[in-house]
C-alpha cells in the first residue's frame, strides 16, 4: 500500500510486468490499467487475437521472447518493476521465470500461475513476496455456488471460522428482520452488506443504502454471517423442521373424536417410504415397552416384599429369554416361593414375556442382517446411485469440471457427471458418471428434475449448443455456461437471458491483478455484477490504513471490515465495531471490490459530506456521556469533545461520513442528547 500522500504523478511510476498474453494475461492487463499504472508485457509469440481490443494501446512495451531469459526481462525493465505476473499456460515456465526475475530484482513481487500447492508454499517460505494462484480453482468456486442456486452466494474460511454470504428476499415469516431498521440487524456474527427495497435497483457500492430504513416484505438483504456447517447443516435443519412440522400439524389437528383416525393417517403417511420389516420392528418395540411396564407393575403389586428395582430387572430378564433362569432358583424366585405360590396366569404372562422378547430379538437380527447385506452390495457396487431430483448435471469433467464436482460434493449437493471418456476410478468415485456423447446422455440423468445444468467444457460453441438442448428439455433448471472468450461471453449473454455465462479468465484476472499490489486475496465471490474479494492487510508504518478508525476505513475506502486482530494478541474480532483505531502491526481482513482496493492503494478517501448538529443535553450526565460518544465515533480528542458539548447548540466542526454521522446521532440520543444530521456536500 502506498502512503496517503502519494500523488498521481508518483502512482504512474509504478511498473507492472505481465508475462503471457493469452486470455488470462490480457484480462490482467485490462484490470491493472484501471489502477492508472504503467504496464509492460512479454509473450513468446506475437498474439494473433486480442480478446481486449484496446490492449496494445495499454502497454508501455510488448516484448516477444522467452520470459525465462534474463536478457528479455532486462528489456522489460524488470529492475524497475514493482510486480511481475507470470500467467503463461506453462506452469514450469512460470516458476523458472520467477527464479530469474527474483535473481535480477530481489524486491519484485512475484504473482505466479501455478497449481503445485506444496511447492508453492515452499517457494513462499524461501523467496518471500510470492503468491501463486490457479485460475481453475478460482473460477470453480463461482461455478459451484451458481449451480447451488441457494441464497448463499459465497463461502470462505477465516481463522477456522466458516463465513457465508447470503442474499435473502424477506418473507412474511421473517420476524427477525421485518419492521426493524437495517442497522439493528448487525450483530457480532452478522453484518449487513446491502439492503434493496422492493422495486428498487441493487446498490452499486457498499454503504450505498440507508441504514435507518425499515425492512419490509419483499426487500432484499445481503449479509455475511458465521455458519457452523455448510449444506449439511442446512439440510439437517430442513429435515428437522419437516419432522417437527409433521408432529406439530398432527397434534394441532387431533381431537377426542378423531384420535384413532388421525393416528392411522399419520402412521401411513410417515412410514409409507419404509420397508415392511422396519414397520414390524416399530410395532414390536412399542409392544415390548408396554409389556415391560405391565410386568414391572404386576410383580411389584402382587409381591409387595419385592423391591421395585428387582421387579424391573426380573421383567427385563424374562424379555431377554430368561424364563428358566428366573424360575430356576435365582434370588427372585426364592422370594416368590417364600410367599404364596405363583398363580398360573402370572407364570403364563411371564412365559409370554419371554416369547415376545425372543421374537423381538429375531426381528432385530433381521434388521441387522438386512443392513449388512445392503451395505455389502453398496460396497461392491462400483456405480453410485443416480440422483432422482434436485441434483446438478455437470457436463465436462476437465480440470475445472473435476474441481467444481469436488466443491459440490463438499457441500453435500447431489450431482451427476457427463464426460466423453471414462475417468480414473480414484477420481470422484462417489459421483455417478455417464460416459458418451453429451447430447445423447442428457436423457439418462433425470434432467426433468435437475436443479442446475453446468457446462464447463473447453469448446465455447459446444457448451452453448448442449446448453440450448438441455434448456429445451428442462426450461426450469438453472443453466450455467462456461466460455473462455470475453467477446463470446458478451455477445451471447444478452441473447440468452435465462443462461448465466461465466468467463473463467475474467473471474480470475481481478484476483491476480489485486495480488500484484501486495494484497493477500484469500477468496472472492460475486455480488450482483461485481467481484468482491476477501483481502487481508497487515498494517505497517506509512500505510494508508494506519491511524484510522475502522469506520473511516470502511466508509472512506468503501470496504467492509470483517476481522480485526490487534498487534501481538491471539484474540481477534469478527464483524468488529467501528470505533477501533488501527496501528502498525495490526491485522485487518476486509471485503472489497477492485475500486475499493484502488482507493486504499492510492490513499484516496471519499469526501466527508456530513456533520452533526447538537441542540441540547437534557441532563448533566448527558454532557459527560455525550462527550465520550463524540470522542469514540468522531475520532477526535476528548478535550475538543468536551469543549464542543459545553457550548450548545453547536454544529460539530469535524466532517463525517453519512453512516458515522447517523450512528453518532443515534448514540447521542441514547444518552439524552438532542442531535441531528446535517448535509454539507459541496459547501464544505
Amino acid at each position: 500500500m502506498c502512503p496517503s500522500g502519494t500523488t498521481n504523478q508518483e502512482k504512474k511510476q509504478d511498473l507492472f510486468l505481465v508475462c503471457g498474453l493469452k486470455s488470462l494475461g490480457q484480462h490482467c492487463v485490462a484490470v491493472l490499467n484501471k489502477y492508472d499504472v504503467k504496464i509492460s508485457a512479454i509473450d513468446d509469440v506475437q498474439p494473433e487475437h486480442w480478446e481486449v481490443p484496446e490492449l496494445p494501446s495499454l502497454l508501455e512495451k510488448l516484448i516477444i521472447g522467452d520470459c525465462r531469459q534474463p536478457s528479455i526481462l532486462e528489456q522489460a525493465d524488470i529492475r524497475q518493476c514493482r510486480s511481475i505476473l507470470l500467467v503463461t499456460r506453462d506452469e514450469r515456465m512460470n516458476i523458472e521465470a520467477a527464479f530469474a526475475a527474483r535473481r535480477i530484482n530481489p524486491q519484485v513481487r512475484l504473482i505466479v500461475r501455478s497449481d503445485k500447492q506444496n511447492f508453492n508454499e515452499l517457494l513462499y517460505e524461501n523467496l518471500g513476496n510470492f503468491v501463486a494462484f490457479e485460475p481453475t480453482h478460482l473460477s470453480a468456486h463461482a461455478f459451484a455456488l451458481t449451480a447451488l442456486g441457494s441464497e448463499a452466494i459465497g463461502y470462505f474460511t477465516v481463522e477456522g471460522q466458516l463465513l457465508r454470504v447470503i442474499e435473502h428476499q424477506v418473507q412474511p415469516k421473517d420476524s427477525w428482520c421485518i419492521g426493524k431498521p437495517v442497522y439493528r440487524l448487525n450483530l457480532t456474527t452478522r453484518c449487513i452488506l446491502s439492503h434493496t427495497p422492493v422495486s428498487s435497483n441493487p446498490p452499486k457500492q457498499f454503504y450505498d443504502w440507508n441504514p435507518e430504513a425499515e425492512v419490509q416484505v419483499g426487500d432484499t438483504l445481503v449479509y455475511i454471517d458465521v455458519a457452523s456447517e455448510l449444506a449439511l447443516f442446512e439440510q439437517h435443519t430442513t429435515k428437522s423442521q419437516d419432522f417437527w412440522g409433521q408432529w406439530q400439524h398432527f397434534l394441532q389437528a387431533i381431537t377426542a373424536k378423531n384420535l384413532w383416525q388421525r393416528t392411522v393417517q399419520f402412521w401411513q403417511s410417515y412410514y409409507q417410504s419404509q420397508n415392511q420389516i422396519r414397520r414390524i420392528a416399530t410395532i414390536y418395540a412399542i409392544t415390548v415397552l408396554i409389556l415391560w411396564l405391565v410386568g414391572i407393575v404386576l410383580y411389584w403389586l402382587y409381591y409387595p416384599q419385592i423391591a421395585l428395582q428387582e421387579a424391573f430387572y426380573a421383567t427385563a430378564v424374562l424379555l431377554l429369554g430368561g424364563y428358566g433362569d428366573l424360575f430356576g432358583g435365582v434370588k427372585f424366585a426364592a422370594q416368590l416361593q417364600e410367599s404364596n405360590s405363583i398363580p398360573w396366569w402370572l407364570r403364563l404372562f411371564s412365559l409370554g414375556l419371554t416369547l415376545t422378547g425372543q421374537a423381538f430379538v429375531g426381528v432385530l437380527y433381521a434388521l441387522l442382517t438386512d443392513a449388512l447385506v445392503t451395505s455389502r452390495f453398496q460396497f461392491f457396487n462400483s456405480e453410485p446411485p443416480m440422483p432422482q431430483r434436485n441434483h446438478v448435471v455437470l457436463i465436462g469433467l476437465n480440470r475445472l469440471g473435476q474441481r467444481v464436482a469436488a466443491l459440490l460434493q463438499e457441500l453435500n449437493q447431489p450431482l451427476v457427471g457427463i464426460h466423453s471418456t471414462t475417468l480414473d476410478k480414484h477420481i470422484l468415485p462417489d459421483m455417478p458418471l455417464i460416459v458418451g456423447n453429451a447430447t445423447e446422455s442428457l436423457a439418462k440423468v433425470n434432467l426433468s428434475h435437475a436443479k442446475s445444468i453446468v457446462l464447463v467444457g473447453d469448446d465455447n460453441m459446444e457448451n452453448l449448443e448442449i446448453g440450448l438442448v438441455a434448456h429445451a428439455m428442462n426450461p426450469t433448471s438453472r443453466l450455467i455456461i462456461r466460455t473462455q472468450d470475453r467477446q463470446f461471453c458478451d455477445n451471447i449473454a444478452p441473447l440468452f437471458p435465462y443462461a448465466q455465462v461465466l468467463c473463467g479468465a475474467v473471474l480470475s484476472a481481478e484476483v491476480f491483478a489485486c495480488a500484484a499490489f501486495g494484497e493477500n486475496v484469500l477468496s472472492f465471490f460475486h455480488l450482483s455484477d461485481r467481484i468482491v474479494m476477501v483481502t487481508e492487510y497487515n498494517i505497517e508504518e506509512g500505510d494508508t490504513l494506519n491511524g484510522l478508525l475502522l469506520s473511516e476505513i470502511a466508509h472512506g475506502y468503501g470496504v467492509v471490515p470483517i476481522l480485526y486482530q490487534k498487534y501481538r494478541q491471539q484474540k481477534y474480532s469478527l464483524m468488529p465495531w467501528d470505533d477501533v483505531t488501527l496501528y502498525a502491526g495490526d491485522r485487518l481482513i476486509v471485503l472489497a471490490t477492485s475500486s475499493g482496493l484502488q482507493r486504499i492503494e492510492w490513499g484516496e478517501m471519499l469526501p466527508r459530506l456530513w456533520q452533526v448538529q447538537i441542540e441540547q443535553a437534557l441532563t448533566q450526565n448527558a454532557i459527560a456521556n455525550g462527550a465520550e460518544k463524540i470522542t469514540l465515533i468522531a475520532g477526535c480528542s476528548s478535550t475538543h469533545a468536551r469543549q464542543w458539548i459545553n457550548n450548545l447548540p453547536i454544529v460539530l466542526p469535524t466532517p463525517l461520513y453519512k453512516y458515522q454521522a447517523q450512528r453518532l446521532v443515534r448514540e447521542l440520543r441514547k444518552v439524552q442528547v438532542v442531535a441531528s444530521v446535517v448535509f454539507i456536500g459541496q459547501f464544505h
